[in-house]
């Protein structure tokens, strides 16, 4: 069910609309399970990034979108805050991918995403990962790259210069997007996952044209493939359908493309099902830095190396459509096997360590 807008509130008029923006009558009314519309969660957003409500208010924001599922309006509203917030960076001349989990599935596993952008990149593709700190897991993107010495940069001919040395930029998400920062203490303290992990995928300062997005569930699948439709990202969406947010090869596996959605088991890709267990990551960023190190060097366990192998392939597969999945596999597979993902990775550290 669809709210109305905010009323006028006293000596608070904005242009056009007036808008309760006090974080009391904005909780009062999601407690009673209303919905925002689309330029007010905008607003909202807006106003976290200038500092406008205390860290409990945040939480408390927070909280109201675990209990219930984000509709589209809202967060395409975040989402739209973010992006005109957002430090831009013009890579266009690049044809690039994010590959890139939404986080928060409690599942712990190792650097899946970001080893599979090396990978990818491994493989011929120009890559920009847009990351950051852990919030919900031990180790995110930019802890690993930070304990391998990468200074984070915003510099767009820095970011250049690493996507021709080595296919590959990193983009730290605070450097580009104050409201992210804003809420970086709130996000680690609660550790637990949030609408910003649902929105950190979405707002990559360099647009790319392509995306792979994994997700913890279902009914995420279908709010990002609504949402990418409005979009002009060549995009997957996927899921293991026992609640990785990622391809696992533990389980049955969705993936939504602007054409189809698709079920696919390990097995049917030639792939052995693993466990659980043989994806975890480890308890600090320092063994999750050993078993990227080890994917890379093709020296890391059959379970390990599988997973990044049929993620990066979907990315391929997002790039070029018209190749078949086993093709993107045997190229995933020849990046990490002929040591092109791990030379790719040290042409990465000379221009950013």
């Amino acid at each position: 069910m669809q709210c109305a807008p905010f009323p006028l509130s006293c000596g608070e008029g904005v242009e056009g609309r007036g808008f309760y923006t006090k974080m009391k009558q904005i909780l009062y009314r999601l407690f009673e399970h209303q919905y925002l519309e689309r330029d007010e969660a905008r607003r909202i957003l807006q106003n976290i990034s200038q500092g406008q409500y205390n860290d409990t208010q945040i939480a408390s924001l927070i909280t109201v979108f675990l209990m219930r599922n984000i509709s589209v309006e809202e967060l395409s509203g975040f989402r739209d805050a973010l992006l005109e917030m957002r430090q831009p960076v013009d890579l266009s001349e690049f044809p690039t991918i994010d590959i890139v989990g939404t986080g928060g599935d409690g599942k712990n596993t190792f650097n899946v995403s970001t080893t599979s952008c090396f990978t990818v990149a491994g493989a011929g593709y120009h890559v920009v990962k847009h990351g950051n700190y852990g919030s919900t897991s031990v180790s995110g993107a930019s802890n690993v790259m930070e304990q391998h010495g990468v200074k984070f940069t915003s510099d767009e001919s820095q970011l250049k210069r690493s996507l021709e040395k080595s296919n590959i930029a990193y983009l730290h998400a605070p450097l580009f997007n104050p409201a992210l920062k804003a809420v970086a203490g709130v996000r680690k303290a609660l550790a637990v996952r949030s609408f910003f992990n649902m929105l950190g995928p979405l707002v990559n300062p360099v647009k790319p044209a392509y995306q792979l997005l994994g997700v913890y569930n279902l009914p995420l699948l279908r709010l990002y493939n609504y949402t990418y439709q409005e979009s002009d990202t060549r995009f997957a969406v996927v899921h293991s359908l026992d609640g990785f947010d990622e391809i696992s090869l533990t389980a049955k596996f969705k993936v939504a493309t602007p054409e189809k959605e698709k079920l696919y088991t390990p097995e049917m890709l030639g792939f052995r099902r693993c466990t659980e267990d043989e994806l975890d990551g480890g308890n600090t960023i320092q063994e999750a830095a050993k078993i990227f190190d080890a994917v890379l060097e093709n020296t890391a366990t059959e379970a390990q190396k599988n997973c990044v192998i049929a993620n990066s392939a979907f990315a391929i597969q997002v790039i070029c459509p018209e190749k078949k999945i086993e093709t993107c596999i045997a190229e995933a597979r020849e990046s990490l096997e002929s040591g092109k993902a791990l030379q790719t990775f040290k042409r990465f550290l000379e221009v950013n360590g």
